[in-house]
């Protein structure tokens, strides 16, 4: 067979031959998200985060992203969330306070990503870093919740969580793992509100303490949400306001059946009022009230009234709180 060496030849050539080359693989685009006004824009997931209040750190920790956090604020006010203290205490201080630090060391930080839940520790006025400022740095600032103004933070809706959860996975390149957790948290609070949906509202008070006027929640805002979200009634609906000033009088003839107090150790560096000492207030104010007589009351972790992926976990426990037959 005269063709068997021609043959040969053209196999041995055809193996010798260099591979074609692979295309390059396509760069990662450029990830844009809206906060607080601002078009945020990123061409690579951040690598060396600052969080401020601790629900911020709380929310990259579900996410996987711990390893991501160069820095943090002190959180010592209220207990952690089931294995987050041994992930926040590999993770260095930057602040002794829940606060960021001051301008100069903020900026020597160095960050390339900053995510808190309050415009508070970046005004200006109290010695800190402004967003602009940062911006300017290379270090976007993310406020979770759209808590950007005192108007913003009223109109806050739970559905804001879940969208905080998608940014911030398209941000760090883990949508898969913002999708899976979404998913995770809508099961759970569909399952809450199946469950208490039929129930006869419970009339709730939630308070931070105060002989008069007294510190409450609400009509507007999370608390006020987590409290109908978990099969409550907020007494205060009728009060534009978040957290705010309502008075002695009011308060008693609210006659609520239960009390949820804002609890949280320390603030600035001060001790503050037992979450008991907060409901005896409280109490007293409005002792004819079914709360009252059966000193009814629910500490809830300051933590949980700011928004992060607490948010949904807090509802869950205010239900088996305010409805425990239910979760029977």
């Amino acid at each position: 067979m005269r063709l068997l060496p021609v043959l040969m030849s053209v196999l041995i050539l055809t193996a010798c031959a260099s591979p074609p080359e692979r295309p390059a693989a396509p760069e990662a685009a450029a990830v844009t998200v809206e906060n607080c006004g601002r078009k945020l824009t990123f061409d690579k997931p951040p690598a060396k985060v600052v969080t401020g209040y601790q629900p911020a750190l709380e929310t990259l920790f579900a996410l996987g992203l711990q390893d991501r956090v160069a820095g943090r604020t002190d959180f010592s006010e209220s207990a952690f969330l089931p294995g987050h203290k041994e992930l926040y205490d590999k993770i260095p201080e930057i602040s002794p306070s829940i606060m960021l630090p001051q301008k100069e060391v903020m900026l020597a930080q160095g960050a390339d990503f900053v995510l808190d839940n309050t415009m508070t520790s970046f005004d200006a006025s109290g010695g800190y870093a402004t967003v602009d400022e940062l911006g300017a740095a290379g270090t976007p600032v993310y406020i979770l919740g759209g808590w950007c103004d005192a108007a913003t933070t009223l109109e806050f809706t739970i559905e804001d969580t879940f969208t905080d959860l998608r940014n911030l996975g398209a941000i760090f390149g883990v949508p898969e793992r913002a999708d899976k957790l979404i998913t995770e948290l809508r099961a759970k609070l569909a399952e809450v509100t199946t469950k208490v949906g039929a129930l006869p509202k419970v009339k709730v008070l939630a308070t931070d303490g105060g002989k008069g006027p007294v510190n409450a929640y609400g009509g507007a805002g999370l608390t006020n949400q987590m409290i109908t979200l978990a099969g409550g009634q907020n007494v205060l609906a009728d009060v534009k306001g978040d957290y705010t000033e309502v008075s002695a009088e009011k308060i008693a003839a609210a006659a609520p059946d239960a009390l949820l107090v804002c609890d949280y150790a320390v603030l600035s560096g001060e001790k503050m009022p037992a979450a008991t000492a907060k409901a005896d207030e409280a109490f007293a104010i409005a002792k004819n009230s079914p709360a009252a007589r059966g000193k009814r009351f629910l500490a809830l972790p300051a933590a949980a009234q700011h928004p992060g992926y607490r948010n949904i976990l807090a509802i869950a426990d205010i239900a088996r709180f305010l409805h425990s037959e239910a979760f029977a």
